[in-house]
Order: C-alpha cells, then structure tokens, then sequence
C-alpha cells in the first residue's frame, strides 16, 4: 500500500498521521512544502521518500509532484488532512487516477450554500442560507429571512472570519471587510438558536466505522470573541443514550449524500427551539486536538484506526467509552506578554489526576487574540469517568486559573 501524504510535518500534529500510516504497513510518500532537511528525524524515518513543491494547494505543482512518483511505484491513496489542502488534493486524486474523496465531495464540504442546499433537497434540517457576491444580494436575504444572520467566508473554517449581525445598521458596517470590492463572495445564513455541538468519525464506505460527539460550552462565536470566557468543548462517553440517536442518525445521512467515502469527517450541529438542525460537514479530521481527546478518553490510537480505514478499509477494535475528556482554553487578561500564571498549583493538587496534559507559554511569550481559538494561548486537557463531573471540574479550572499579561 502506497500513500501520498500531503505536508506530513506543519502543523505539528501531521506528523501523527505519518505515523500512523507507517505503524499500519503503508509505504509513505510525503509532499510538503518546506525542505527536506527541515523534517525531524522521527517523520523522515516514516517516509521512503519526500518531495518539495512550492505550494501544496498549487494543483499543477502538486499532479506533476504526484505523477512523478506514479513513474516509480503504484500510489494506491493521496491523503490530505488539513481543510484548504484538501480541494487541490481532490483534483489531484481525479488527474492522476488515484481513489479517493472527489473533486464533487471536496467542493461541497467546502462551499457552504452549495452544502447546504444539496441537503435540503433531500430533507437535510439546515438553516435557510445562500451565497452572497455583493451587498444588494445581503441586503436582499436579510429581508426576506429577517435578522439576526450569520455571514462567514464561502469555505471557512470554524469561526474564522464569521460575523453576526442584528439589523440593516449592522449589516451596512460590516460589508466593507467582506471583500466584494475584490471579488470575494460569501455565504449569509439564519442564525439558529441552541447549544452546538459535533460529530466526527472515521468513515468507511461511506459508513462510519468510528464516531464522537462532542460539546462546546459556550458556542463557538460567542467563545472566539469574548475573554473573559474560559471556553471548552468536552467529547461524551455516553454515545448510547438516547438523546444522541437524532445526532448519528443526521450525520449517517449526511456523509453518504455529500459522497463522502472512506474519510475522517467533521459535522456541526445545533440543537435549540426549532430541532436539531445541520451546520456545516467537512471531509477531514476535526482541528484543536480534538483527536487526541478521543485517543485519551477512549484508550484508542485514533490516528492510528484513521490509517487502517484508508489503507486497509476496515478498523481494528472499539472504542471503550472509558472517560469523557474536554479541553479549557485559557485566555491572558489583556493583549500584550504573559507574566505569570495564578491557581495552577491549586489545580494541580485537586485535580492532578484528571490532567492528561497542559500548555503553559512562559513569561514573556507574546498573546494571541481571543479569535485565534482554544490552543492559542494556554489550555489545559483533561478526563473523568463521568461527564457531568468534567464539566463541573473544568468550569472550576476556568474559575481558579487566572492567566496575566502586561
């Protein structure tokens, strides 16, 4: 079995899925970026071989680097795990005959309005939504689903350039940082009351062979753009209850509809007034560590079961559902450089045994803003057998742990 393996070293975690790839028997092929001699001694040791393009989201760098292994061996699988790489690995794939997810399915769990609409005809629970090129069009849906809306780039990720607005007023203010006057198109859509959530598997033929779900606490917008929240999102361990048959259901639905075939895949959700409804899938493991989340709680080499599904189609044992795990982001009380930390200690002492591990930058790093997510600055992960216990134990965390800047 032969993989490709686009940028097997940045961020850091991609190294994992070179890992896991080597660990199952794949023969690794990497394509990256950065120099060969740039790569740690552990990810050269799991390649047979690595080639550099300028850009990984190049299509023709990219095909000709391919092809280029294609004359000496068989490439049985080109995988790629971050969201802006994974278009350009789908047209590659679709050149060079290489199976895997389509250029169709890339373009769809990319592009917003066209995602949600290909779901809504086929009865998919979404939010009314559709993609904007200028103001007149914003301004049109605006009047025809009333406030307040949501409006995000067509392929963004997370809550990454995503505003809300409540009326025309706010509406007019935030139209000069879209981008129309250079081209940039955007997807408006209902903003749906209730709490989020995900859900993530690794998928097999379209049918998930491992699944997660998983809360944030408080939802994402409002936890990438307020600082005195501490946010978190913790994975379950109560898969089975019933309350979560609606949530595995939808997603079942959802993957083979968008064509999703052998995949990690990453699915929003919220549950609120009006049902639960479909936010957004992408074909890719979910971002923020969430997969060492579900290693931890579930005594389970993820990445390593994610490998064994593309190269070998099948997955080697269940989870055990043994912990819930949930990570707190911890934010600095202002801009500026951290100085120190206060109630670490405490925590320690109380809580040491649910930690699974911790980031502390030291005094004198530099802040990043709130909207730059859960890992940006500090954060601490941990578990417990029981959830609502690890909510409780996090929120307190959150409470104790104070991070100061100057």
């Amino acid at each position: 079995m032969n993989v490709i393996f686009v940028e097997p070293s940045f961020p850091s975690y991609q190294r994992e899925f070179a890992r896991a790839l080597s660990a199952v028997g794949a023969t690794v092929i990497g394509i990256g970026e950065r120099p060969k001699d740039w790569l740690d001694q552990e990810v050269a040791g799991w390649l047979t071989h690595y080639e550099q393009v300028r850009s990984v989201v190049d299509v023709d760098a990219l095909e000709a680097a391919v092809r280029g292994v294609q004359q000496a061996v068989e490439v049985n699988r080109l995988e790629a795990t971050i969201e802006a790489h994974v278009e350009a690995a789908a047209q590659v794939r679709e050149r060079c005959g290489i199976p895997g997810t389509s250029v169709r399915t890339a373009y769809l769990c990319r592009d917003k309005p066209a995602m949600k609409e290909a779901l809504r005809q086929i009865g998919v629970p979404t939010a009314q939504s559709a993609g904007a090129d200028s103001a007149e069009e914003l301004f049109g849906f605006a009047h025809a689903v009333g406030y307040p809306l949501i409006i995000k780039p067509r392929s963004a990720a997370g809550a990454s350039g995503t505003v809300r607005v409540h009326s025309d007023d706010e509406l007019a203010a935030a139209i000069p940082s879209l981008g129309f006057h250079w081209g940039q198109s955007v997807a408006v859509e209902e903003f749906i009351e209730g709490h989020e959530g995900f859900y993530d598997t690794i998928s097999i033929d379209g049918q998930p062979a491992h699944e997660f779900i998983s809360h944030y606490y408080p939802n994402v917008l409002e936890a990438m753009r307020t600082r005195w929240i501490s946010p978190v999102f913790i994975t379950t361990n109560r898969m089975d209850a019933p309350g979560y048959d609606i949530v595995k259901a939808l997603g079942r639905q959802v993957i083979p509809a968008l064509g999703i075939d052998t995949s990690a895949t990453h699915m929003e959700w919220f549950y609120g007034p009006k049902g639960l409804k479909f936010s957004e899938i992408a074909c890719r493991p979910p971002g923020v560590g969430a997969w060492d989340l579900y290693c931890a709680a579930n005594d389970l080499d993820v990445y390593q079961e994610w490998a064994m599904a593309v190269c070998w189609g099948k997955v080697s044992r269940p989870a055990s559902r043994r912990y819930s795990a949930g990570i707190i982001a911890l934010r600095p009380d202002r801009d500026g450089t951290i100085t120190g930390y206060e109630g670490m200690g405490e925590v320690q002492q109380r809580y040491g045994r649910f930690i699974i591990d911790y980031h502390l930058p030291p005094p004198g790093t530099g802040t990043q803003p709130v909207e730059a997510g859960y890992m940006a600055n500090a954060w601490i992960r941990m578990k417990h057998e029981d959830y609502d216990e690890l909510r409780n134990i996090l929120n307190h965390v959150g409470g104790v742990v104070q991070v100061r800047a100057n």
